[in-house]
């Protein structure tokens, strides 16, 4: 449909036209520069409403109770509300967090599929599994995966946490801010540092990482946009003990350990998939530094995509698959003092997982320093 006469776009055109058509080039830019300013003035009123319809989401999902929930849900299904801070993610990790578990079951989750929130029930689902909640003893949860969209990625995980998924960690969440933070450095458990000087030569090992098993390694470290990540394949010729893997790992060609010296900071732990997962999972939900991560249900995801790169799974392999592998592989936590971890202890590490034949050494590491 072409503009109206009366239309202010079209008279703007008109006049730009008519003053082209006389060699009048300064007007033109003097009318750009004004249509510049006025763009960038309502792109800041744009910004400014978003900034105020998320703190008013923020503030009627963080308020406890049946009511609250019912106005909540009303409004989304309503108005989809645009921005960051209304996506249905945030806000079910928000509701997670601050709302009983029999509220959220019967308001949430006991509702018509029409009203278009199952983007929001898929992700809430996956944050009550996280925090423990017994999905049998609410019969509204307990029909989820079996009403819930099929071809969703999240109908991928499993609907009841693991054993190794305990203990993740949640962002604290009030009207008015948050708080979060990463696992800690390598602790002194189960350290197996090699001897200092190292002398091991360099490994003639080449990475044979293809571009989906990359994909799959730093898919948690992607999904939490950390400053930088890298992920490296290693079959050797026979089997490798996993006594051999603290002597072998600085001496592979990776960039993460480049110009390594021999008496330069290494240090490496054996780790129980617990603490590899809990790592990942903080890695993805929480994200790198001024960021906010895919928070709890697309940060589980992501770390179970990391686990099955990491411990070998095939392509398209089910959960139950890549939990045998990472079961079945030995795990180890490195830290380095090199250029590309920044000699950062706090906001850089490194993983390995050797898997169950041993014939198979993957390596991821990721830094939040840029």
């Amino acid at each position: 449909m072409e503009d109206a006469p009366d239309d202010p776009g079209h008279r703007t055109r008109s006049r730009a036209e008519q003053r082209a058509a006389h060699g009048d080039t300064a007007y033109l830019r003097d009318l750009a520069s004004r249509l510049a300013d006025q763009y960038e003035s309502a792109a800041e009123l744009v910004r400014e409403h978003e900034r105020r319809l998320a703190h008013v989401v923020r503030v009627l999902a963080l308020t406890p109770g049946r009511d609250s929930l019912a106005q909540l849900l009303r409004l989304l299904a309503e108005k989809r509300p645009p921005g960051n801070g209304c996506t249905p993610r945030f806000i079910a990790s928000l509701l997670a967090e601050h709302h009983e578990a029999t509220d959220l079951a019967t308001v949430v989750f006991d509702r018509p599929r029409s009203d278009g929130l199952d983007e929001l029930r898929a992700c809430l689902f996956h944050e009550l599994v996280l925090r423990g909640v017994d999905i049998a003893s609410f019969p509204q949860l307990r029909s989820w995966p079996v009403v819930r969209p099929g071809g969703h990625a999240l109908a991928w995980l499993p609907d009841q946490r693991r054993d190794f998924e305990a203990g993740a960690r949640f962002p604290s969440r009030s009207v008015h801010g948050s708080a979060s933070g990463m696992p800690g450095g390598l602790s002194a458990e189960r350290r197996v540092d090699p001897p200092v000087p190292r002398t091991s030569p360099r490994s003639s090992l080449r990475d044979l990482a293809t571009t989906h098993v990359h994909e799959s390694i730093t898919a948690a470290a992607q999904a939490g946009d950390w400053g930088d990540c890298g992920a490296w394949v290693f079959e050797p010729d026979e089997a490798l003990a996993p006594e051999r893997v603290p002597a072998l790992l600085p001496a592979l060609p990776m960039a993460c350990l480049d110009g390594l010296g021999p008496t330069d900071r290494f240090e490496i732990a054996v780790r129980p998939l617990g603490d590899v997962w809990r790592l990942l999972f903080a890695t993805a939900s929480m994200g790198g530094f001024g960021g906010s991560g895919v928070h709890a249900a697309y940060g589980r995801l992501w770390t179970w995509r990391s686990l099955a790169g990491l411990s070998g799974a095939p392509a398209g392999a089910s959960a139950e698959e890549v939990q045998r592998r990472a079961r079945q592989s030995t795990w180890f936590h490195f830290q380095a003092g090199t250029e590309w971890f920044h000699d950062d202890v706090g906001s850089s590490y490194g993983l390995a997982a050797l898997s169950p034949d041993r014939r198979r050494l993957a390596v991821l590491a990721a830094t939040d320093t840029d």
